[in-house]
């Protein structure tokens, strides 16, 4: 078992998957399941992200989400990886997770991301016009820190159920815009590495040498987001991960669906360009037996020097789902010096 006080902190992203022959309602079961094992097991965070219009993704009202993983678990920090900020008013999300932090307290977390998490149609409804731009996202990170401190008592417009709370609030990146702002700000970065890898190291680089201190952050603190499927044998795994890359290449032949169970062979659905672009979005995807993905996220910690560790195992099988974030917990993992 993965001991948090000598180990690297691992935590978990779920995006909630819908599997093929599977209900909304399993997806939720099954994220809740997931919450109490990895509980269990000594994770540290259960963040869950905002996606819209996706049938194999059902994480989409992410505060209430929250709300029943943290209401079904007792330790473990539950939060958003994250909230997309420009799809809300900075009140409403304030208003949102000053309950969750009164409900829960000490174990909320406020993940912010700039992207929509969608298509811009669906975007289009979610906001109800697209004239926030990227350039309106710090204004809105310090609208919002503004109504969880306890100094907007004496303000106009108030959450006052957010109020004094001071939820730890992270900045989330697949680029260097959330890097630099976090760094700004003086707020923890973690970077969306399991999908968007080409910039990771750029963006840690350049939080970490901008970073200014701040009431809440003394110094740099890091996080990527990686997906491992570990197994039995590397075979296993391998098989097992074939439901991770039908996701991706859906995504890019524009098909929703849902989850999709393993196959036996990934050349049947895909051609040469294809498997490259996929492959490409899961750089840093770890995959095999103990022995392998130890070797493999040991090596990605001597790289990056990240202070924690979130993963994602978009696994069809359950059980096979739990068992990977067993064989993970099990890992001497430290951070790299």
């Amino acid at each position: 078992m993965n001991s948090q006080s000598n180990n690297l902190p691992l935590s978990v992203l779920d995006l909630v998957p819908v599997l093929a022959g599977k209900t909304v309602h399993d997806a939720f079961v099954n994220s809740l399941g997931l919450a109490r094992h990895t509980e269990k097991l000594g994770y540290q965070r259960f963040w869950l992200a905002e996606h819209h219009n996706m049938p194999g993704i059902a994480s989409s009202a992410t505060s209430v989400l929250i709300g029943y993983i943290a209401g079904g678990t007792s330790t473990i920090r539950v939060g958003s990886g994250g909230v997309m900020l420009p799809n809300h008013a900075p009140l409403v999300i304030a208003e949102q997770f000053g309950t969750l932090a009164n409900l829960y307290p000490g174990r909320i977390d406020l993940g912010l991301g700039r992207a929509p998490g969608t298509d811009q149609l669906t975007a289009m409804a979610l906001r109800r016009h697209l004239d926030i731009g990227v350039d309106d996202f710090p204004q809105n990170v310090q609208e919002l820190r503004r109504y969880i401190s306890a100094d907007n008592q004496h303000s106009k417009v108030r959450a006052v159920q957010a109020e004094g709370t001071e939820i730890p609030v992270w900045l989330l990146g697949s680029s260097s815009y959330s890097a630099q702002l976090a760094a700004i700000l003086g707020l923890p970065f973690s970077f969306a590495s399991h999908f968007a890898p080409s910039m990771l190291f750029s963006s840690l680089k350049l939080y970490r040498e901008t970073f200014q201190p701040s009431d809440t952050l003394a110094a740099p603190h890091t996080m990527a987001v990686i997906n491992v499927i570990a197994a039995e044998t590397d075979e296993e795994a391998r098989h097992l991960a074939t439901s991770l890359y039908q996701a991706f290449l859906n995504v890019i032949k524009g098909k929703a669906l849902p989850m999709q169970p393993p196959v036996d062979n990934m050349d049947d659905f895909w051609n040469e360009s294809e498997k490259y672009a996929v492959t490409q979005m899961l750089t840093y995807t770890f995959i095999g037996s103990v022995a392998t993905v130890e070797k493999q996220i040991r090596q990605f910690l001597e790289q990056t020097r990240v202070d924690e560790l979130m993963v994602t195992t978009p696994v069809y099988d359950h059980q096979a789902r739990l068992r990977s974030f067993e064989i993970l917990a099990g890992l001497s993992l430290q951070k790299a010096r």
